[in-house]
């Protein structure tokens, strides 16, 4: 049984799970699937290609897979994927792909908090915060475990690495990698992610190991492809070790810098 207020808009392919509830003035479009248990609340806009998950909030003003604001967008059939448990805050925008990826994807477990934009084609893991009014540009890739603190800007097909730290206000057209912070202005390295390693379970020695990498790529005065050659010759291999330097190594943008004082 789903709670379908007669006051919504659903259209009738629309596809909606079990235990689906939905409130008055809210507008649900053709080709859009939602989950068992997921709430869309008054006034929420849930458009053409949306892909909702299990146990969603969608509140109040939110607008889902929206046409991107993208000129080479020609109408192509695109999605907008949301994962499981994930909440939409009240006027946060996501587009639906274009031609680039097909698709814009939220994963499982995120809070995306009011006012913010998520463009076409980015990827979001699981378990990501993005803070009120934090906007993000097209292609923006987000691993697990992200914060995005309030008033974010993030340019177009950045990266942004697991367990990062992103200070409020910050703007930034590099990419940021695993579980580090960055800040200031202009956007520079500000240590390792320290709470939120601990609070995931990083175990000291853990954390010091990836304080003493970041180190060699920061503190040591080699260049970044000096750095990563003394890191895989002086460090055992592990999973840490190894998503720093392929995340790097796989930059295209190039990392963000460190702190100059």
């Amino acid at each position: 049984m789903s709670n379908i207020s007669p006051l919504a808009s659903i259209h009738p392919e629309a596809k909606l799970g079990e235990n689906v509830t939905v409130e008055p003035f809210a507008f649900i479009d053709k080709n859009v699937e939602i989950g068992d248990g997921t709430l869309i609340m008054s006034n929420a806009n849930i458009r053409y290609g949306a892909r909702i998950g299990k146990n969603c909030r969608i509140f109040p003003g939110a607008v889902i897979a929206g046409i991107p604001q993208d000129l080479k967008f020609q109408g192509e059939e695109t999605l907008a994927i949301i994962g499981d448990n994930t909440t939409i805050r009240e006027c946060a925008t996501i587009n639906r792909g274009t031609n680039a990826k097909g698709q814009t994807r939220i994963g499982n477990n995120c809070l995306i908090m009011a006012y913010s934009h998520i463009a076409h084609d980015c990827i979001l893991n699981n378990n990501i915060i993005i803070g009120n009014a934090a906007q993000i540009a097209g292609e923006v890739e987000v691993d697990d475990f992200a914060i995005l603190s309030g008033g974010c800007l993030v340019h177009q097909f950045t990266r942004i690495g697991r367990n990062v730290m992103i200070q409020g206000g910050t703007r930034f057209g590099k990419d940021i990698p695993p579980y580090t912070i960055a800040g200031r202005e202009p956007v520079s390295y500000a240590g390792l992610n320290l709470i939120g390693l601990r609070r995931h379970g990083f175990t000291p020695d853990k954390i010091n190991e990836i304080q003493e990498i970041y180190r060699y790529i920061y503190q040591s005065g080699f260049n970044n492809s000096d750095a990563l050659a003394n890191i895989e010759k002086d460090f055992p291999q592990t999973p840490e070790r190894d998503l720093i330097v392929n995340f790097i190594k796989s930059s295209s943008r190039g990392i963000v810098r460190g702190y100059l004082g």
